[in-house]
């Protein structure tokens, strides 16, 4: 916000609000899109981490009958979230000391009490007391406590802080933003304690077997020593300061040194005029910021006012609404994708939080039937110069007129018509404008509503179209896989026919095949049958052979048996002849089965046989001989006789053989 002292003794003519819309229009012509807003203007709220907040989304921390903690996390959009707490504490309450993780500037809402704290550098217990308006800083390290006080109007202790969240010194959300002393006490064991606190057994155990209380309890004074003048003792040996008794104890003890506190009512306005004042506040006029990176600022509107348009080139603001309620006007002016920087409006009531990110413009308004007030942190403490679009104080008047018409894309008529009209700076008479706003933001969002259903629409036509593509699609897949099957089909009956065909063709040829190998087989039966029938022909013609030559050799047995009488003297040569002449036979019979294989049975068994019959014919000889010697000796000269005869029987005989 401002940061410089504004003179409020100008003439304040009245302000034409359509020249004004005229004014805004014309020179923000390219941040004219919206952010995309959600129900009941939910636009930014997020689930408590977003450019608003609303006070329905603060996280409860604590929550008792004697006052309770809630938090949000806000964004810029660049850094952060940037921690926010709301302490309510009701009267003669008290907030149990706590160890600061994190750099911490706090504002009094409302109400009044007592601030203790002390820091490691100091030597001391520290006591300041706080009332509405106070601005007070603790920095990382400290030890603090707060007590409400009792009024007789009984009001609230309200204080609205923030944790630092910058390069030096992060909020560390894993930790929270400050640890309870009682459980960094508790949290050794009893041995440890008394060895570092140099205490009794039985206050150690008072201290570590007592009950857990809330962070926020009842404030009672008390004559005896209580449980937290015991734990305040300790907190004294912890921080070594030089503590004589807390704010509950009554009696009186040494006065503590105070420190000097800023109280946002007890200065004057940066600014301010009819339309509602301002003030900032930075280590320049509160030391107790030197080293911090947050300040603070405050605005009041009144009715159917507005901080005019403008931007903090340096800061970030995170503001509380505190009393009414209001439209912001936040565009993003940057040349970056429009889908990461957007132009949003929003409506805010007591108790919301929003932030506006450095470098973006923005206007609040107020509207014709309330004031708007709130307070805010800003995220740096080094010179911040706001920068005005209307008014006295405008960046436009600046620049030069020709190049600011080039730049509108209008004549230099209307520039210097633009510039010269708004004779006011700073806070401006607004009628409507939030009400218009409100019209604005509904009909953008009523726009966006039927957008979206025309979106939807769109999308479901989409759908629609692409279920139809997709059945088409299917359809077209289908029939093409039915004629796939169709052909496939077919080929696999002309497959079937062929191998149908194959096998008949395989069969006829495996039938033909066979009935070659059948006529084959007949045939080799047939030759076999024929071969054994010739075979049969041969062995009967063989056994008729035989049995022919059996009986000539039975006959000629015959005959050599009546001859056998003649033939005695004969016989030794008939021998000799008869076995030259066998010899001559097997060499007959010898030559003959060279000749032919297939004589040699027939030629063995008639060789068997002539043997057999030589034999028999040998031994018939034989007993013939032995008979003819007998013979011999008795009818030699029957021999003698008969000797010419006899010879000429054995030669005619010989030849018949």
């Amino acid at each position: 916000m401002v940061q410089y002292k504004m003179s409020n003794n100008d003439p304040n003519p009245p302000f034409s609000l359509n020249l004004f819309i005229l004014f805004f229009f014309l020179s923000l012509p390219a941040f004219s899109s919206s952010l995309k807003s959600l129900k009941n203007e939910e636009d930014f709220s997020g689930s408590g981490a977003g450019y608003l907040v609303r006070r329905a989304q603060r996280r409860a921390l604590v929550q008792t009958e004697y006052g309770e903690i809630s938090s949000i996390d806000v964004t810029d959009g660049r850094r952060g979230p940037y921690h926010v707490q709301f302490i309510t504490m009701e009267p003669n309450s008290l907030f149990l000391p706590v160890l600061l993780h994190s750099d911490m500037v706090f504002y009094v809402h409302t109400g009044s009490g007592r601030l203790n704290w002390a820091h490691g550098k100091d030597d001391q217990i520290n006591e300041v007391p706080l009332k509405q308006g106070d601005i007070h800083r603790l920095r990382p390290g400290s030890v603090f406590f707060v007590q409400s006080d009792l009024q007789t109007e009984r009001q609230k202790l309200r204080i609205n802080a923030i944790f630092a969240n910058s390069d030096d010194d992060v909020y560390d959300p894993t930790i929270g933003a400050y640890s309870s002393v009682r459980d960094l006490v508790r949290g050794f064991d009893t041995k440890i304690l008394r060895s570092a606190f140099q205490v009794s057994e039985d206050v150690i155990e008072s201290i570590t077997n007592s009950t857990d209380q809330s962070a926020i309890i009842h404030a009672v004074p008390t004559k005896k020593e209580t449980f937290w003048d015991l734990e305040a003792r300790f907190l004294k040996t912890f921080i070594g300061a030089s503590y004589h008794g807390m704010a509950l104890n009554k009696k009186k003890h040494k006065k503590k040194e105070k420190s000097k506190t800023y109280n946002i009512f007890d200065e004057d306005p940066d600014f301010k005029n009819c339309n509602g004042w301002s003030l900032t506040v930075n280590e320049k006029n509160s030391p107790s910021l030197t080293g911090s990176n947050i300040g603070l600022f405050m605005v009041n509107l009144t009715k159917g006012s507005m901080m005019g348009p403008h931007w903090n080139p340096r800061a970030t603001e995170i503001a509380v609404v505190l009393q009414g309620q209001g439209m912001v006007r936040v565009v993003c002016a940057s040349t970056a994708k429009r889908s990461e920087c957007r132009n949003f409006r929003f409506r805010v009531h007591e108790g919301d939080v929003f932030a506006v990110p450095m470098f973006h413009p923005m206007a609040q308004m107020s509207y014709n039937n309330d004031s708007f007030v709130f307070m805010g942190f800003s995220t740096t403490t080094r010179r911040n110069y706001p920068q005005f679009l209307a008014g006295k104080y405008s960046v436009l008047q600046t620049l030069n007129r020709q190049v600011l018409a080039v730049s509108l894309n209008v004549t230099n008529t209307t520039i210097d018509q633009l510039l010269a009209a708004q004779t006011e700076s700073i806070i401006l008479d607004c009628t409507s404008c939030a009400e218009k706003e409100e019209k604005v933001m509904l009909e953008e969002i009523e726009k966006e509503r039927e957008e979206e259903e025309a979106k939807k629409r769109e999308e479901q036509r989409k759908r629609e179209e692409e279920q139809r593509k997709r059945e088409e699609e299917q359809r077209q897949r289908e029939e093409e896989e039915a004629r796939k099957r169709e052909e496939e089909e077919e080929r696999r009956k002309r497959e079937e026919e062929q191998r149908k065909r194959e096998k008949e063709q395989r069969q006829r040829e495996e039938e033909e095949e066979r009935k070659r190998e059948e006529e084959q087989r007949k045939r080799e039966e047939e030759e076999e049958e024929e071969r054994r029938r010739r075979e049969e022909e041969r062995r009967e013609e063989e056994e008729q052979e035989r049995e022919r030559q059996q009986e000539e050799e039975e006959e000629r047995k015959r005959r050599e048996e009546g001859e056998a009488a003649a033939e005695r003297e004969q016989e030794e040569a008939r021998r000799q002849e008869e076995a030259a002449e066998s010899e001559e036979e097997e060499a007959r019979r010898q030559e003959e089965e060279a000749e032919s294989e297939k004589e040699d049975t027939r030629r063995q068994e008639q060789e068997e046989y002539s043997k057999r019959k030589e034999k028999e014919a040998q031994t018939e000889q034989e007993e013939a001989r032995k008979q003819q010697e007998e013979i011999e000796g008795r009818t030699r000269p029957e021999e003698q006789e008969t000797e010419g005869d006899q010879h000429y029987d054995g030669e005619a005989g010989r030849r018949e053989i």
